[in-house]
């Protein structure tokens, strides 16, 4: 082979490797050089037909009444040993013990780890990765799972499309404290920089999970952040939890996404990816539109407040239209007796006239 030929061969075998070794090295962001909108430069899964998060219009989904509960498995069985949270650069990340699982779904899956996404501490709305009906969440919580039943260990798994269960939890902001997520915020001081880890306290894990867990929306979609494997069975629940102001703001605020050693320190916000197209696929609930309808604790105390009021208010009216009617029947019966009384009075007194009236004199 002559010059020439050698040199045009190594100049082919380096653009072959060069996207590879880009791809394991590359450092990824949601925004800016490497943002969501180049992902798929570098890892191909993220330009998938079959890309999470999604946005689910409630009137294009389709009820399955073979949809079970899912049932979390241990999660209450903390044990004593400390759970390890460390800080990925993209999120905060809480190791799962191995005896938790889920029930509820094709295969037994064992959990790995839980982490959060959320947005910032500004006036745009947005935080959560899933969206209903176009609207988003403050934030979002995701416990993530392997088939254990299946593959060995969560790196064989996670490239397979039967691989991952994630379960997915919207969080909203309210005026009480959810004391089951300061079991994660009270601790995030000592992970503030990327690469930071720390043991916390065990807690109860489902504690963090909406009550409601026969509700949901599932769908085969992907990890939402790159390699985006498309190979996740989603559990969206319908019913949101709900967190204090002050407690999101510690998401928003206390976290970095650069190192201790770096200068410019960039906080960790609005690390949720933007919905991704649908492409045909189908959005299943295990709820009908009917039983869908759910009505907080709020709103059943407001209905039956109004139902009583209302009741009182009928009993009032009843009450005031019977004395009503017995007023007027009582006046009536007093009217018709003075009727009579002045017929009699009057009778009696051309009867008295008729026999002072000199015709009847003899």
């Amino acid at each position: 082979m002559d010059t020439l030929g050698l040199f045009m061969l190594l100049i082919l075998l380096f653009f072959q490797w060069t996207p590879a070794l880009a791809a394991e090295e590359i450092t990824w962001t949601y925004s800016g050089l490497v943002g969501q909108s180049e992902w798929s430069e570098y890892f191909p899964d993220c330009g998938g037909t079959s890309q999470s998060p999604v946005d689910v219009m409630t009137t294009q989904t389709k009820y399955d009444p073979s949809l079970i509960p899912v049932t979390p498995l241990g999660y209450s069985q903390h044990g004593n040993q400390p759970f390890t949270m460390y800080n990925n650069g993209h999120t905060v990340v809480i190791e799962l013990p191995e005896w938790m699982g889920l029930g509820g779904l094709p295969w037994f899956f064992t959990a790995i780890q839980m982490h959060l996404h959320w947005g910032n501490d500004g006036p745009s709305p947005g935080g959560s990765e899933h969206t209903i009906n176009g609207l988003s969440a403050d934030a979002e919580l995701h416990v993530v799972h392997y088939n254990s039943e299946l593959y060995p260990n969560m790196s064989a798994a996670m490239t397979q499309k039967d691989g991952l269960a994630v379960l997915g939890i919207l969080i909203v902001t309210g005026e009480e404290t959810n004391p089951a997520f300061n079991n994660i915020l009270n601790y995030l001081s000592r992970i503030r920089h990327a690469d930071q880890k720390a043991f916390i306290p065990a807690f109860d894990v489902q504690s963090l999970l909406p009550e409601d867990l026969g509700r949901y929306y599932r769908y085969n979609g992907s990890l939402t952040t790159p390699p985006c494997h498309q190979s996740v069975i989603w559990t969206l629940f319908h019913k949101r939890v709900q967190i204090s102001v002050a407690q999101l703001l510690k998401l928003e605020k206390i976290l970095y996404s650069s190192k201790a050693e770096e200068t410019d320190r960039m906080l960790l916000q609005d690390n949720y990816r933007a919905t991704q197209p649908l492409n045909h696929r189908v959005i299943f609930t295990s709820f009908s539109a009917e039983s869908g309808k759910e009505l907080s604790s709020g709103e059943v105390t407001a209905i039956v407040i109004g139902v009583m009021c209302g009741c009182v208010g009928l009993a009032v009216i009843v009450r005031f239209i019977v004395k009503t009617i017995r007023t007027k029947d009582s006046g009536k019966e007093k009217e018709e007796k003075q009727d009579m009384a002045m017929n009699s009075t009057s009778e009696a007194e051309k009867k008295e006239e008729s026999l002072l009236s000199p015709q009847s004199v003899p």
